[in-house]
This record gives structure tokens, sequence and C-alpha cells, in this order.
């Protein structure tokens, strides 16, 4: 059974820092590509950033500059440090795990955290 959680969220202000943390229990971490996504009010959830097992970071160009996606393979854990928040960043933030191996295209797995909220205003 596989395990994402989420923590890390809160009210910021803007041009504060956050981190959030995703622990991923069950399986073997180092083969899973993890990703931050994140859903405001009223739209589709959206890609911010993802972080291969290889280690190699891909970010959405609005946090380009601002956000930093890293991974602790000891810990089973992946971090985004959010810095220069925008109120347009207010949203839930869902951690994504997806696991090796892939066939056919397919991912053998694919995991949902619950979310944490992140609400950056003055």
């Amino acid at each position: 059974q596989v395990q994402v959680v989420e923590s890390g969220g809160g009210p910021v202000q803007p041009g504060g820092s956050l981190r959030l943390t995703c622990v991923v229990s069950g399986g073997v971490f180092s083969l899973y590509d993890m990703g931050w996504y994140r859903q405001a009010p009223g739209k589709q959830r959206e890609f911010v950033a993802s972080m291969r097992s290889s280690g190699s970071p891909n970010y959405v160009d609005s946090v380009k500059g601002r956000f930093t996606i890293s991974r602790d393979n000891a810990k089973n854990t992946v971090y985004l440090q959010m810095n220069t928040l925008k109120p347009e960043d207010t949203a839930v933030y869902y951690c994504n795990a997806k696991q090796y191996p892939v066939v056919h295209g397919t991912y053998k797995g694919d995991y949902w955290g619950q979310g944490t909220q992140v609400t950056v205003s003055s």
C-alpha cells in the first residue's frame, strides 16, 4: 500500500516563503518520479514541478526562479521550496508519485496525496 502525505501549507504574505514536504511510504522511493501540482478555486489542476528518479527537475514557467523542487531518497521525501510567493500561487498543492517501471507508456503506479492549502494574501 503506497501512501503520499503532504504538509507545510498555510497562510503567507506576498513575497514570503513556504516549504512543502511530501513523504511517500511503500515501494522504493528512488524508483518514483515525483511531482507537485496545484489547483486553484474554479480552475483545473496544473503541473508545478517535477523531479525524475534520476534527479532532473522541471518547472512550469510561472514558478521558474521562485520554486525549487528537491528530493531526499534516504528519507522518502520530496520538497517544494516556494519563494517570492504571489497571490496567484494560492491553491491546494498536491504531491504525485509515479512508480516505475513504465510498461507500454504507463507507469506501474500513480499516487496522489490529499493536498495542502497554500494561501498567499496580505
